[in-house]
């Protein structure tokens, strides 16, 4: 599989490698305008986009638009996600999102939304969400808690949205943490007054993120549509 990588940064790097890994080659690195650099559908399968908020909605919709597949982890760009399924459609083009790629952390969510749905009549007891992540990273709260607490609500007729921090009884409050060196954690807490539950992910390295956003290009290839990580781990499991 010949890949295109959007942003070569730390995570860009370490999605090279485990790609190289598997076998597949990485024909263009974009680490600035994709615009400087020329695009051509019929010597890339699959461009993987882990660029910056600012940049990620023209570079995944150029690539749509030069017949190429993308699979796409950058977050804090979601207010155009609509505009590019649509753009998606229109080139008969394929796309996957995912606020995280790690397969951890996709079984995490099937776990949350299960535990979501068994607690939504349990009125004593109150979710929050708390998230750390390096420093260097730019948007908070993260898209992970965000897809966390999008989820829980979704199971939860009483609860209305989610707030950084400070949040109204009928929203989720997500805490929020930047802190050396660390690849990202997420905690999921239902609290009463006699006890508590949790559930929690936690990313030892960027190398699951990476083989998730890999894997996720090898099930996109050749496909049109949009998928998500719900189905290329259903994919998984049943090999």
């Amino acid at each position: 599989m010949k890949i295109a990588l959007l942003g070569y940064g730390r995570m860009g790097k370490t999605i090279e490698e485990i790609a190289e890994q598997r076998g597949h080659e990485v024909v263009l690195k974009v680490s600035d305008d994709i615009d400087n650099h020329e695009l051509d559908g019929s010597k890339i399968d699959v461009a993987i986009d882990f660029s910056i908020p600012k940049a990620a909605f023209k570079n995944i919709t150029t690539c749509f638009k030069h017949n190429i597949p993308v699979v796409s982890g950058t977050t804090g760009w979601l207010d155009n996600y609509e505009k590019a399924r649509k753009i998606c459609k229109e080139e008969d083009s394929a796309f996957i999102y995912a606020s995280n790629f790690s397969l951890g952390v996709n079984v995490f969510f099937e776990l949350n939304k299960k535990l979501a749905g068994m607690m939504q009549g349990l009125e004593d007891y109150k979710v929050d969400i708390e998230e750390i992540h390096h420093t260097q990273k730019l948007d908070a709260p993260s898209g992970t808690a965000i897809t966390l607490a999008q989820q829980i609500i979704e199971e939860n007729s009483k609860l209305k949205g989610w707030q950084l921090d400070d949040a109204d009884e009928d929203e989720i409050p997500i805490y929020a943490k930047r802190e050396e060196n660390v690849p990202g954690t997420h905690t999921v807490t239902y609290d009463s007054p006699i006890d508590s539950i949790e559930i929690k992910h936690t990313a030892k390295s960027r190398q699951g993120f990476a083989l998730g956003a890999v894997v996720a290009a090898e099930y996109l290839k050749g496909k049109q549509g949009i998928f998500t990580m719900k189905d290329v781990l259903s994919e998984l499991f049943n090999n």
